[in-house]
This record gives C-alpha cells, sequence and structure tokens, in this order.
C-alpha cells in the first residue's frame, strides 16, 4: 500500500471515530459565524488573527487538507466561497454534513494536497492549510502547489508541526518521564524506524508521519515565491503529548503572494 493510500485509510478510520479533529461544528456556531463572530484554528488551540483573512465576503477560499466539518463551514458562513480540499472521503463528508444542515455553499474535491492539478491558476484569494503537511513526504511540492492556486496578492495561512516533535522517543517519556533523544530530523515514517518500533508501525494502521524541517517548512515557502508576513507559535495539551509542558509543538505563518490583488500574473 502506498504512503497515500495509507493516510487515506488512517484518516477515514479517524473520522469514522469521530476524533478530534473530526467532530462538526454545532448549529451556534454556523449562527454566530453568519454574525460575524467566528474564529478559527490552524494549530491545536490558539485562534487564527482576524487580520490575517482581510474581509471574507465573497473570497475565494480553499481549505486544503481541512475537512472535518470544523473549520471550512465556519469560513463559508463568515461570507467565503469554499472549496474543501482533502485526501479523507469521511473529512469531507463532514464538511458537506454541515453544508447541507445549514444552506452552506461548499465544494468538495477529493485528492492529494501535494498535487493540486484539478485546480486552475491563480483561482483562489486565500488558501488556509490547517497543520495536515506532517502527513506528506514533500513539503516543497505543497508550498508550490498554493503559490501557483493563490492569485497575485492572496495569501496562505498554514500550521504545521514544530520539527523538534519528533527528536524523542514519545512512548518512553509517557512511561517513564524520561527525555530521550531518538531520531535524526528530519523524520519520515517509515524509513526513520527500526525494529520493534518498524513492526509496530506496520501493524497499527496509523497515519505516516514527516517531521520537516524548518528549511522546508518556512525557507519552502519562501522558495516558492511567498513573502512571510506574520509567525505564531502554539502549544497543544499535556494529555496529548508531554512535551506540551516543554515547548510549543506547533507554528503557523502567513505568507503572501507578491502581486497587486485583482491582477493577473
Amino acid at each position: 500500500m502506498s504512503i497515500l493510500e495509507r493516510n487515506r485509510s488512517a484518516w477515514n478510520q479517524e473520522s469514522s471515530d469521530n476524533g478530534p479533529w473530526s467532530r462538526p461544528v454545532s448549529p451556534e456556531v454556523i449562527a454566530a459565524a453568519r454574525r460575524g463572530e467566528w474564529q478559527v484554528i490552524l494549530t491545536p488551540n490558539k485562534p487564527v488573527p482576524r487580520d490575517w483573512f482581510g474581509n471574507l465576503a465573497g473570497k475565494e477560499v480553499l481549505g486544503l487538507a481541512s475537512g472535518g466539518g470544523q473549520q471550512v463551514p465556519v469560513l463559508a458562513a463568515a461570507g467565503a466561497v469554499v472549496t474543501s480540499f482533502d485526501l479523507s472521503d469521511v473529512q469531507l463528508e463532514k464538511d458537506r454534513l454541515v453544508a447541507e444542515r445549514e444552506g452552506l455553499s461548499l465544494t468538495c474535491i477529493r485528492g492529494d494536497m501535494a498535487d493540486l492539478g484539478v485546480l486552475a491558476d491563480e483561482s483562489f484569494d486565500l488558501v488556509f492549510h490547517p497543520v495536515s503537511n506532517v502527513f506528506v513526504p514533500d513539503v516543497l511540492a505543497v508550498w508550490r502547489e498554493c503559490f501557483r492556486v493563490l492569485r497575485p496578492g492572496g495569501a496562505l495561512l498554514a500550521g504545521f508541526m514544530n520539527p523538534c516533535y519528533f527528536m524523542f522517543d514519545l512512548g518512553e517519556l509517557e512511561r517513564s518521564g524520561r527525555f530521550v533523544v531518538k531520531y535524526r530530523l528530519p523524520y519520515a515514517e517509515p524509513d526513520s524506524l527500526a525494529g520493534e518500533d518498524l513492526l509496530r508501525w506496520q501493524s497499527s494502521g496509523s497515519a505516516a508521519e514527516f517531521g520537516h524541517s524548518l528549511e522546508t517548512q518556512v525557507g519552502g515557502q519562501t522558495a516558492a515565491g511567498f513573502a512571510i508576513t506574520g509567525l505564531y507559535e502554539d502549544w497543544w495539551s499535556d494529555e496529548a503529548t508531554p512535551l506540551n509542558r516543554f515547548m510549543p509543538t506547533s507554528i503557523a505563518t502567513r505568507a503572501v503572494k507578491p502581486g497587486v490583488p485583482g491582477e493577473r500574473s
């Protein structure tokens, strides 16, 4: 099974099990968004600054690997024209569920975040991309595709994991509280695993994860042509990872494609 199909299957199962990123928002949240009272997240907890979005009314937004009925329906209710693009069939069904329940206009497309070939050049004003490129081997391809589909002056809002998260033996940390640096960065499954760790991962059915370097996460955006205009870090929870007691586990950036909005390159 390819990495892509493994991750599709893993996220279909995660969504079917109603994991934390697969629980559709309530009618009350959508009603508030229609009144202009809304917030969304790129990382586990910290709301994205509203000024990162600008005026959403009529803005064409791509929710990239952001399915699950949580983020893109809120943006649609806030006035954006939204396309949800996700690898998981079940995550997209959660978006459709909220859209149909609330009478929202929302387009859903299933596919690989590193290959947006079905989307035209310069067709979006904003790309909203929460922590999810942890599931692709080549993050540079993601940034190139985001740059291509954005119009001049458009913005990419992206969340991603702090690479340091992947250095440690998290199982040992949970068992004993001991910090054991175990993995060389950048981390990649299954290549970074061996022995019992590899056998356990192979039989688990869990999604393959990739701990990309800051050079490819941040530098990769600038190499694609973006200008970084904002950055913040976020903490998770002690229940999610013991590392939360010591370091922020994720980062979010705002990056802009050079040019004047409304002008085609």
